[in-house]
């Protein structure tokens, strides 16, 4: 991680504190909404059921990623919001953040197969990760994704 001070929090939606629930929504309206210039619901019911994964340094959130249990998106577990601060980038944060997501589902949850919904241009980023593209990519409104399986390809 980007120093000795961040750590690397996961906690279920009734866990978080509303300064955590701000910060991640904040972060991820900054970059997916403004950022990529995508008007969206963020909110859209599924951080409820989900796991929030966050790297923090201090109070602040460097990045973060939500574990979306089966039948919510997918009919087994995926990993969406997967965000990066600006002022973070180019540190390992994102891969940091992958592989403990997955480890998460893997060791604790033992799930044998994982789902996302990736953004086009992070497609090399992912498949080093073990994520491999099923099927054709579409648009997500309106910005080019792919979905990816890691594990037992079903």
């Amino acid at each position: 991680m980007s120093n000795h001070n961040s750590v690397l929090l996961i906690k279920d939606f009734n866990s978080l504190s509303a300064l955590e629930l701000y910060t991640i929504i904040s972060l991820r309206e900054r970059v997916f909404v403004v950022e990529q210039n995508c008007p969206y619901l963020d909110c859209d019911g599924r951080d409820l059921d989900s796991l929030h994964l966050g790297i923090y340094e201090n109070e602040t959130l460097q990045a973060y990623a939500r574990l979306v249990p089966p039948n919510e998106t997918y009919n087994t577990w995926s990993i969406g919001r997967v965000v990066v601060a600006p002022e973070f980038r180019g540190l390992g944060l994102g891969k940091v953040l992958m592989e403990a997501a997955i480890e998460h589902l893997v060791q604790i949850i033992e799930v044998e197969k994982i789902v996302i919904s990736a953004q086009e241009y992070l497609l090399r980023f992912y498949n080093e990760l073990g994520f491999h593209q099923v099927g054709e990519g579409y648009l997500e409104d309106d910005i080019p994704h792919v979905k990816m399986v890691w594990g037992i390809m079903k």
